[in-house]
């Protein structure tokens, strides 16, 4: 029973990290036509949309707390994040960015240990620190293979990471009692009424549909990011908290980067030397952070 348990959570694991390795490129793909607020609220309201059937029947014996914290769970796990990584890939390559996700493990170590009373070994903060260091190389490097000024764009990236971080420790230790479906479906549900205010009240989002050469094709790649990144990605991710551990869980992030980068080489993104060693330090001292005795 443990070896089927373990290999279903491994197969989910890979699933997770050929679709949000994926999102990515499709959020470059989205900001061809539209900006990086309207790729950002746009996939949470396809996300909402999707979700609205399933959100429904998981209404019942929710409580005004659980409504809180589910809202504070998309919030920090789905909606801002959202926004913060569109942002970021209008300067930073895309699979610059599903590189710098890895540093969501090392958030949720510390994030766990803060504030959750979790405990982790000395050989793991020495983990922390050389993923932090990886991400200062990968953040820096340039085509002349020296070390630039740090982009405020890699920063973005760095905080919605931490925030993935604070979501997975909140879920695990904070509403256990609810199932994975419900937690993402109404959550997401939550989240679907300010994204389309935004949408639809503070951007160009319709004029540039109408108007604009490729908007509906950057309007598909979008609702493919919707559907498949945040929603049903979703649902598995808050499933395989639940039954694993959330620093087990946050490990996706080693095979993230894998998928990221081949399709940002296959669209023509370059990386240089300091990329590559930045690259493979952040995913060493994850797996050192990880690293069981």
């Amino acid at each position: 029973m443990t070896e089927t348990k373990n290999f279903t959570s491994i197969i989910l694991l890979i699933i997770l990290a050929l679709i949000w390795g994926t999102s990515f490129i499709l959020i470059k793909k989205g900001l061809v036509s539209f900006s990086a607020g309207e790729v950002g609220s746009l996939r949470v309201a396809f996300a909402a949309i999707f979700v609205l059937p399933i959100a429904l029947t998981k209404l019942k014996g929710l409580t005004s707390t659980d409504y809180g914290k589910l809202l504070l769970s998309g919030m920090i796990g789905i909606f801002i994040p959202s926004f913060l990584f569109s942002f970021a890939e209008t300067k930073i390559d895309s699979s610059i960015a599903g590189v710098m996700n890895s540093l969501t493990p090392i958030w949720t170590m510390i994030i766990g240990a803060v504030f959750f009373s979790q405990r982790f070994r000395g050989l793991a903060i020495v983990g922390i620190l050389i993923g932090f260091g990886g991400t200062l190389i990968l953040i820096m490097a340039n085509a002349e293979n020296t070390l630039g000024s740090i982009s405020g764009y890699s920063l973005l990236l760095v905080l919605a990471t931490l925030l993935y971080g604070s979501n997975l420790n909140l879920i695990k230790f904070k509403i256990p009692h609810l199932r994975s479906l419900t937690i993402t479906t109404v959550s997401v549900m939550l989240l679907g009424p300010f994204a389309l205010i935004y949408l639809l009240g503070f951007t160009e989002f319709l004029p540039k549909l109408l108007s604009v050469d490729g908007a509906w094709k950057s309007f598909g790649y979008v609702a493919i990011l919707g559907l498949m990144s945040t929603a049903v990605a979703t649902v598995l991710f808050n499933k395989l908290i639940k039954t694993t551990s959330p620093l087990f869980s946050s490990s996706v992030t080693y095979f993230i980067p894998i998928v990221a980068v081949m399709w940002g080489v296959l669209d023509g993104e370059r990386l240089y030397l300091g990329h590559y060693i930045g690259m493979i330090t952040i995913v060493g001292g994850v797996y050192l952070a990880n690293r069981k005795k």
